[in-house]
């Protein structure tokens, strides 16, 4: 069946740029798909927009919304920045594509040493991919790999952690920790453990940055080695503050531990930044900020300011050197994507990080955060919250659940704030915060303002 929209009157939204079909109301739904969406809900009654600046959104019938997600954790720098725009369009007009399958374009290595030059030291060897999905199964078949061309081909084991996310594809999957993330698609990757969440409300509720409670869960990892045996496992993989599980930032102490752990045994550390890097947690990767250094680093989203899909993993020099043996006419990792390293996308990226430095966005971390964090717990004591949790320049608002509909009262309140004009996210009974760096403290004041008023309304 053909589901029609309803029409939207363009007339009022802004010119910027948009090739005129790109703006046209569209006549016929049906045939996108949408991803992780209420498909026939949504068709129903369509959320449109048609351009983007700042800090704002502007729907198809003109109403301007501010983006307290960054897009989808993304949008770090704000939307439409003009030198991230005017990369593209120069690098569009004067090379579209080259392979990086034996060959490649000067922009790709300068990106890279760039990356390498803001992540931890020793971490100098990026892999490009095309999304954080992507990057999380690169560093996963890059774990496994190493191990193998070290002569350790019996570590293969995977250990995520529970209310992770590590993107859709199987690997990542796989070693993620939501359930209802999963259900539909296994059996999944076997060879496969989960380390303890570390969300506990009753030692660590309304907590401001790192909880104090908690580091000794990262001991399950000497539980599970007992188990499965260290020369088995390959790779721990965790995000330093877990982003779609409900912003869980990591307890003082644990992810150190999980470091120690993990050296001591030979295993490979992984830290999905695709959500904590590019300036999320006040520095360039939340590596950098928590002072813990893992062996890789999966990166996207913030990579390019989400105006081209791109993703890397970060490799320490040990990881790449242990491939640069045998011939050296051999492809060491058989590994890779058509799109790997494109030359839009590293000219996003290029663009990106000197829209980070000229502008300062990593410098005002320290002050931008602090700001944050005051505002977002002004919100303790409103109707519903059970919790409060902060750390850089993202937040979690925990909801009680209602009985018999896990997820709804948070689902109703994030539409009422689409509808007084603030865009935020849900996940599960959590409000999510993460908005562009950009933000001001007046614009922070509207986001707890709306959504303390759509708690307010919604029973």
């Amino acid at each position: 069946m053909t589901v029609q929209s309803p029409a939207p009157d363009l007339a009022g939204a802004p010119d910027a740029g948009f090739a005129p079909d790109a703006r046209s109301a569209p006549n016929d739904l049906a045939p996108y798909w949408m991803p992780f969406s209420a498909n026939r809900a949504f068709k129903a009654d369509p959320r449109l927009f048609v351009a983007a600046d700042g800090m704002y959104y502007t729907t198809a019938d003109g109403r301007q919304v501010l983006d307290a997600m960054a897009g989808l954790w993304c949008v770090n720098a704000g939307h439409n920045q003009p030198r991230i725009v005017r990369a593209i369009q120069d690098q569009a007009a004067r090379m579209d594509y080259v392979s990086s399958f034996q060959m490649s374009h000067p922009a790709a290595f300068v990106l890279a040493e760039r990356i390498a030059n803001l992540a931890p030291a020793g971490l100098d060897r990026v892999f490009f991919t095309n999304s954080g999905s992507e990057a999380v199964d690169t560093a996963l078949k890059i774990a496994r790999a190493y191990h193998k061309v070290r002569g350790d081909a019996n570590r293969v084991k995977l250990i995520g952690r529970a209310k992770a996310y590590h993107g859709m594809g199987f690997g990542g999957l796989s070693v993620a920790g939501i359930p209802r993330h999963r259900r539909d698609f296994g059996p999944l990757l076997g060879d496969v453990d989960h380390l303890p969440h570390t969300h506990d409300l009753a030692h660590n509720a309304f907590s401001r940055g790192q909880p104090a409670w908690g580091a000794h869960l990262a001991d399950e990892l000497e539980n599970i080695v007992q188990i499965h045996d260290a020369s088995t496992i390959a790779a721990v993989i965790v995000e330093p503050v877990t982003g779609s599980g409900g912003v869980l930032p990591p307890p003082v102490g644990y992810l150190e531990r999980l470091r120690e752990i993990c050296t001591r045994h030979g295993i490979l550390l992984i830290f999905d930044e695709v959500i904590t890097g590019f300036g999320r947690l006040g520095a360039p990767f939340a590596s950098n900020a928590l002072g813990v250094t893992p062996d890789m680093i999966t990166c996207a989203k913030g990579m390019t300011n989400g105006a081209v899909p791109m993703g890397g993993v970060i490799a320490s020099t040990a990881v790449y050197d242990a491939f640069m043996t045998g011939p050296e006419a051999a492809v060491e990792l058989m590994h890779g994507y058509t799109y790997s390293g494109h030359p839009l996308a590293c000219a996003a990226g290029l663009a990106t990080i000197e829209t980070y430095e000229q502008e300062g966005l990593f410098d005002r971390g320290p002050e931008i955060c602090a700001a944050w964090e005051e505002a977002v717990h002004q919100l303790k004591g409103a109707p519903q919250v059970r919790d409060i949790r902060n750390i850089g320049l993202l937040a979690a608002i925990e909801l009680e659940s209602r009985d018999g509909a896990p997820g709804a009262r948070a689902g109703e309140t994030v539409n009422r704030c689409f509808d007084d004009g603030v865009l935020v996210r849900v996940a599960g009974d959590n409000l999510v915060l993460s908005p562009p760096l950009i933000i001001t403290p007046d614009q922070m004041g509207q986001v707890v303002d709306t959504i303390r008023t759509a708690l307010g309304e919604v029973a």
